[in-house]
Protein backbone atom coordinates (compact mmCIF):
# COMPACT_ATOMS: atom_id res chain seq x y z
CA UNK A 1 0.00 0.00 0.00
CA UNK A 2 1.59 3.74 -0.64
CA UNK A 3 1.50 6.55 1.07
CA UNK A 4 -1.04 7.91 -0.84
CA UNK A 5 -3.50 5.38 -0.23
CA UNK A 6 -2.87 5.57 3.15
CA UNK A 7 -3.89 8.81 4.19
CA UNK A 8 -7.27 9.95 4.39
CA UNK A 9 -7.88 13.86 4.01
CA UNK A 10 -10.51 14.57 6.01
CA UNK A 11 -12.47 17.76 4.24
CA UNK A 12 -14.32 18.87 7.42
CA UNK A 13 -15.52 21.90 5.87
CA UNK A 14 -18.24 24.26 6.21
CA UNK A 15 -19.24 24.10 2.47
CA UNK A 16 -18.40 22.30 -0.57
CA UNK A 17 -17.04 25.22 -2.01
CA UNK A 18 -14.45 25.45 0.52
CA UNK A 19 -14.21 21.70 0.35
CA UNK A 20 -13.10 22.08 -3.72
CA UNK A 21 -10.93 24.64 -2.87
CA UNK A 22 -9.32 22.41 -0.68
CA UNK A 23 -9.09 19.78 -2.78
CA UNK A 24 -7.85 21.64 -5.60
CA UNK A 25 -5.05 23.07 -3.21
CA UNK A 26 -3.78 19.53 -2.14
CA UNK A 27 -4.05 18.53 -5.81
CA UNK A 28 -1.98 15.44 -6.37
CA UNK A 29 -0.96 14.74 -2.86
CA UNK A 30 -4.08 13.73 -1.76
CA UNK A 31 -5.36 10.65 -3.09
CA UNK A 32 -8.31 9.58 -0.52
CA UNK A 33 -10.86 11.96 0.77
CA UNK A 34 -13.14 11.53 4.67
CA UNK A 35 -16.64 13.04 4.13
CA UNK A 36 -18.60 13.53 7.04
CA UNK A 37 -21.90 15.06 8.73
CA UNK A 38 -20.31 18.34 7.99
CA UNK A 39 -20.56 18.04 4.61
CA UNK A 40 -23.12 15.41 3.97
CA UNK A 41 -26.50 17.15 4.50
CA UNK A 42 -25.21 20.16 1.71
CA UNK A 43 -23.53 18.15 -1.10
CA UNK A 44 -21.58 16.27 0.27
CA UNK A 45 -23.11 12.65 -1.45
CA UNK A 46 -22.62 14.72 -4.82
CA UNK A 47 -19.20 15.54 -3.61
CA UNK A 48 -18.41 11.77 -3.13
CA UNK A 49 -19.63 11.30 -6.90
CA UNK A 50 -17.45 13.87 -8.34
CA UNK A 51 -14.28 12.83 -6.22
CA UNK A 52 -15.22 9.17 -7.45
CA UNK A 53 -15.24 10.81 -11.27
CA UNK A 54 -11.82 12.09 -10.77
CA UNK A 55 -10.44 8.95 -9.63
CA UNK A 56 -9.86 9.46 -5.97
CA UNK A 57 -11.13 7.00 -3.10
CA UNK A 58 -13.51 8.37 -0.52
CA UNK A 59 -14.00 7.76 2.84
CA UNK A 60 -17.86 8.32 4.32
CA UNK A 61 -17.97 8.97 7.71
CA UNK A 62 -21.75 8.88 8.48
CA UNK A 63 -21.31 6.41 11.44
CA UNK A 64 -25.04 5.06 11.04
CA UNK A 65 -27.01 3.82 14.53
CA UNK A 66 -30.31 2.83 14.50
CA UNK A 67 -32.02 -0.67 14.30
CA UNK A 68 -30.66 -2.99 11.59
CA UNK A 69 -33.21 -2.91 9.49
CA UNK A 70 -32.86 1.32 8.85
CA UNK A 71 -29.19 0.96 8.65
CA UNK A 72 -29.95 -1.54 5.96
CA UNK A 73 -32.22 0.97 3.77
CA UNK A 74 -29.73 3.69 4.17
CA UNK A 75 -26.33 1.67 3.15
CA UNK A 76 -27.95 0.26 0.02
CA UNK A 77 -28.82 4.21 -0.21
CA UNK A 78 -25.23 5.66 0.04
CA UNK A 79 -24.03 3.00 -2.37
CA UNK A 80 -25.69 4.20 -5.01
CA UNK A 81 -22.68 7.58 -4.67
CA UNK A 82 -20.11 5.05 -4.95
CA UNK A 83 -17.71 5.57 -1.96
CA UNK A 84 -14.96 2.83 -0.77
CA UNK A 85 -15.63 3.20 3.09
CA UNK A 86 -18.73 3.78 5.35
CA UNK A 87 -18.81 3.98 9.01
CA UNK A 88 -21.75 2.30 11.27
CA UNK A 89 -21.35 1.71 15.08
CA UNK A 90 -20.48 -1.39 16.40
CA UNK A 91 -23.21 -2.64 17.69
CA UNK A 92 -24.47 -6.51 16.61
CA UNK A 93 -27.74 -5.22 14.91
CA UNK A 94 -26.40 -2.22 13.22
CA UNK A 95 -23.42 -4.56 11.85
CA UNK A 96 -25.70 -7.18 10.01
CA UNK A 97 -27.95 -4.28 9.00
CA UNK A 98 -25.09 -2.43 6.96
CA UNK A 99 -23.42 -5.80 5.78
CA UNK A 100 -27.13 -6.55 4.30
CA UNK A 101 -27.47 -3.44 3.05
CA UNK A 102 -23.95 -3.56 1.41
CA UNK A 103 -24.55 -6.23 -0.58
CA UNK A 104 -22.21 -7.54 -2.86
CA UNK A 105 -21.20 -4.36 -4.13
CA UNK A 106 -17.59 -4.43 -5.32
CA UNK A 107 -16.41 -1.22 -3.98
CA UNK A 108 -17.98 -0.13 -0.19
CA UNK A 109 -16.64 -1.30 2.19
CA UNK A 110 -17.86 -1.13 5.98
CA UNK A 111 -16.13 -0.10 8.83
CA UNK A 112 -17.18 -0.37 12.46
CA UNK A 113 -16.58 2.44 14.94
CA UNK A 114 -15.59 1.07 18.28
CA UNK A 115 -14.42 3.75 20.81
CA UNK A 116 -14.21 7.33 19.14
CA UNK A 117 -10.72 9.00 19.69
CA UNK A 118 -12.37 11.89 21.42
CA UNK A 119 -12.91 9.69 24.70
CA UNK A 120 -10.58 8.15 27.34
CA UNK A 121 -11.53 5.83 30.47
CA UNK A 122 -12.90 9.02 31.83
CA UNK A 123 -15.45 9.60 29.22
CA UNK A 124 -16.40 6.04 29.41
CA UNK A 125 -16.65 5.64 33.33
CA UNK A 126 -19.00 8.87 33.11
CA UNK A 127 -21.05 7.65 30.40
CA UNK A 128 -21.39 4.74 33.31
CA UNK A 129 -19.19 2.11 31.37
CA UNK A 130 -16.75 0.22 33.25
CA UNK A 131 -15.13 -1.94 30.78
CA UNK A 132 -11.36 -1.24 30.25
CA UNK A 133 -11.46 0.87 26.99
CA UNK A 134 -9.15 -0.88 25.55
CA UNK A 135 -11.18 -4.17 26.01
CA UNK A 136 -14.37 -2.43 25.00
CA UNK A 137 -12.39 -1.57 21.94
CA UNK A 138 -11.81 -5.49 21.42
CA UNK A 139 -15.05 -6.62 22.02
CA UNK A 140 -16.73 -4.34 19.02
CA UNK A 141 -13.42 -5.56 17.14
CA UNK A 142 -14.91 -8.93 17.74
CA UNK A 143 -18.72 -7.78 16.71
CA UNK A 144 -17.26 -6.50 13.78
CA UNK A 145 -15.26 -9.57 12.76
CA UNK A 146 -18.60 -11.91 13.38
CA UNK A 147 -20.65 -9.69 11.56
CA UNK A 148 -18.38 -9.91 8.39
CA UNK A 149 -17.67 -6.00 7.69
CA UNK A 150 -14.27 -5.28 6.13
CA UNK A 151 -12.82 -3.23 9.27
CA UNK A 152 -12.77 -1.03 12.28
CA UNK A 153 -12.45 2.71 13.34
CA UNK A 154 -9.65 2.73 16.06
CA UNK A 155 -7.17 4.99 17.74
CA UNK A 156 -3.54 3.25 17.20
CA UNK A 157 -3.33 3.04 20.78
CA UNK A 158 -5.57 0.13 20.77
CA UNK A 159 -4.93 -0.81 16.50
CA UNK A 160 -1.53 -3.20 18.09
CA UNK A 161 -3.96 -5.28 19.96
CA UNK A 162 -6.44 -5.16 17.00
CA UNK A 163 -3.72 -6.48 14.66
CA UNK A 164 -2.19 -9.32 16.88
CA UNK A 165 -6.26 -10.63 17.59
CA UNK A 166 -7.28 -10.09 13.90
CA UNK A 167 -3.85 -10.20 11.84
CA UNK A 168 -5.49 -9.03 7.91
CA UNK A 169 -9.24 -9.84 8.64
CA UNK A 170 -9.62 -6.26 9.65
CA UNK A 171 -8.67 -3.06 8.20
CA UNK A 172 -8.02 -0.40 10.56
CA UNK A 173 -8.93 3.27 10.16
CA UNK A 174 -7.22 5.63 12.79
CA UNK A 175 -8.14 9.08 13.15
CA UNK A 176 -7.00 11.27 15.96
CA UNK A 177 -3.38 11.54 14.19
CA UNK A 178 -1.53 14.65 14.17
CA UNK A 179 2.13 15.49 13.17
CA UNK A 180 4.96 16.09 15.48
CA UNK A 181 4.60 19.72 17.03
CA UNK A 182 0.58 20.12 15.78
CA UNK A 183 -2.09 20.83 18.67
CA UNK A 184 -4.21 17.69 19.29
CA UNK A 185 -7.64 20.17 19.37
CA UNK A 186 -10.33 17.99 20.37
CA UNK A 187 -8.79 14.52 20.39
CA UNK A 188 -7.77 12.56 23.39
CA UNK A 189 -6.16 9.58 22.32
CA UNK A 190 -3.50 11.14 19.26
CA UNK A 191 -0.62 9.75 17.74
CA UNK A 192 2.14 11.01 14.83
CA UNK A 193 1.49 9.29 11.36
CA UNK A 194 4.24 7.41 11.82
CA UNK A 195 3.34 5.52 15.10
CA UNK A 196 -0.02 4.99 13.64
CA UNK A 197 1.29 2.89 11.21
CA UNK A 198 3.95 1.17 13.56
CA UNK A 199 1.18 0.19 15.47
CA UNK A 200 -0.96 -1.55 12.94
CA UNK A 201 -2.68 0.97 11.49
CA UNK A 202 -3.38 0.41 7.53
CA UNK A 203 -5.23 3.61 6.86
CA UNK A 204 -4.78 7.22 8.70
CA UNK A 205 -7.05 10.20 9.00
CA UNK A 206 -5.73 13.79 9.26
CA UNK A 207 -8.07 17.23 8.75
CA UNK A 208 -6.92 19.94 10.07
CA UNK A 209 -3.33 19.71 9.58
CA UNK A 210 -4.02 19.93 6.01
CA UNK A 211 -7.30 21.37 5.38
CA UNK A 212 -6.21 24.97 7.76
CA UNK A 213 -2.60 25.16 6.91
CA UNK A 214 -1.45 27.91 5.09
CA UNK A 215 -0.63 25.78 2.16
CA UNK A 216 -2.42 22.36 1.89
CA UNK A 217 0.03 20.65 -0.41
CA UNK A 218 3.34 21.03 1.46
CA UNK A 219 1.21 19.60 4.11
CA UNK A 220 -0.12 16.88 2.85
CA UNK A 221 3.16 16.27 1.27
CA UNK A 222 5.13 16.32 4.68
CA UNK A 223 2.49 13.62 6.22
CA UNK A 224 3.46 11.23 3.04
CA UNK A 225 6.72 11.82 3.86
CA UNK A 226 6.50 10.68 7.10
CA UNK A 227 4.29 7.61 6.43
CA UNK A 228 7.18 6.32 3.43
CA UNK A 229 9.49 6.51 6.13
CA UNK A 230 7.26 3.69 7.64
CA UNK A 231 7.56 1.27 4.63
Amino acid sequence: MTPEDRLIIALDLPTVDDAESTIKAIGDAGAFYKIGYQLMPIGGLQLAEHLSALGKKVFLDFKFHDIGATVERGVKSVATFGGDFLTVHAEPDVLKGAVAGRGDDPRLKILAVTVLTSLNQESLTRAGIDIKLEDLVLKRAEFAAEAGVDGVVASAKEATAIKQRFGNELTIVTPGVRPKGVSADDQKRVVTPAEAIKSGADHIVVGRPIIAANDPFAAAKDILKDLASTE
